[in-house]
């Protein structure tokens, strides 16, 4: 038995040395043969298009809305308030009687006036016609006119003094929640309400110094308020002429259309600011970029390899960045895999976008 099985142990032995030195032979032939060719596999990467395009510059920014015009309506004089003229929530006009004092002491006071008036005004007549023909000094022609005036001004100011107890509406307005009724005492001190005007609305808002060099009146925003979908827009108006200090931020406010009274004063307001815009703009993925010594790469396909392209760059929004130059038109960018590439590098296309 043992006689048998030796040659076939030592021909088993045999067989799988000649298929290991068959198999060393076949990997250094492959080896040899990729050193030869020095071709690297193809890399798998990700590439977008660049396409020129529509571009708004924009800024994001919170603000609060204002009315146009905005005043708390407080009597010019003391006294009992005798009428009301108005409900509260009322839209008013400019020049539109709001509230009465009682006025009778100055009443009674002008009418008194008036008949001192009418005697001085005669007299004064008479001293006239008598200074022409020499029956009166010219000393006693004044005394009489100078009673004349002296009366005539007391009666402009009681005509004031009557006008400052009645309140009349400074502009076309909406009247607030009042705070008193007919029949209490007030001064100048006490609110009777507040008038808003609310057509148009206002909003105050500020952005970074950086951007005060590019920010123009007339520049459009486009802002919404909580509670509401509804997207209003507004024009800046007016530019607050310095930098505030404690912010290094600049003061802008806007003017927006409300006519049907959707934005209420006080309102926080969610502000896009639109500060440039441009039609023939490349925007790629901001991933693309390779940041290098002196400014950004991108890499570029180009018949099957990774060519580096120096570019310049514009302003940035949360997934694109705008390409100002070093990019043309259709141009392929890569957008992943870049971190492996060298210039010359062959790829793939996996996904294109």
């Amino acid at each position: 038995m043992k006689k048998v099985r030796t040659p076939l142990l030592i021909i088993a032995l045999l067989a799988i040395l000649v298929v290991l030195k068959l198999t060393v032979l076949s990997d250094k032939t492959q080896t040899s043969s990729a050193a030869k060719q020095n071709k690297p596999a193809p890399g798998n990467v990700t590439v977008y298009v660049a396409l020129a395009g529509k571009f708004d510059t924009k800024i994001e920014t919170t603000g609060t809305t204002l009315s146009n015009e905005e005043v708390d309506l407080k009597p010019e004089a003391s006294g009992k308030i005798v009428q009301l003229f108005f409900k509260e929530g009322d839209k008013v006009t400019k020049g539109e009687l709001l509230l009465k004092l009682n006025d009778a002491d100055l009443v009674a006071t002008l009418k008194k006036l008036e008949l001192q008036e009418k005697l001085a005004a005669d007299k004064e007549g008479r001293e006239k016609k008598l200074l022409s023909i020499k029956g009166v000094s010219q000393e006693e022609y004044d005394a009489a006119l100078n009673a004349l005036q002296g009366i005539q001004a007391d009666m402009e100011y009681t005509k004031a003094q009557v006008d400052k107890t009645e309140m009349r509406a400074p502009f076309d307005g909406v009247i607030g929640l009042k705070s008193v009724s007919e029949g209490s005492y007030v001064s100048p001190t006490v609110k009777i309400a507040s008038i808003q005007q609310l057509d148009p609305i206002k909003i105050d808002f500020s952005i970074p110094e950086k951007y005060s060099g590019i920010i123009r009146k007339g520049d459009k925003l486009h802002f919404k308020i909580q509670g509401q979908q509804i997207q209003f827009d507004g024009t800046i108006y007016a530019i607050e002429p310095k930098i505030d200090l404690a912010t290094r931020t600049l003061q802008l406010r806007a003017r927006c259309p409300n006519k049907d009274g959707r934005v209420l004063p006080g309102s926080f307001a969610n502000i896009e600011l639109i500060l440039r815009e441009t039609n023939n703009t490349i925007l790629i993925p901001t991933e693309a970029l390779v940041p290098v010594l002196k400014g950004q790469n991108v890499f570029v396909y180009k018949n099957g390899v990774a060519s580096s392209q120096k570019v310049e760059t514009g302003a940035r929004t949360a997934t694109q960045i705008e390409i100002t130059s070093g990019l043309q038109s259709g141009d392929t960018v890569i957008t992943t895999g870049i971190m492996q590439l060298k210039p010359g590098s062959p790829v793939r296309i996996v996904t294109a976008k």
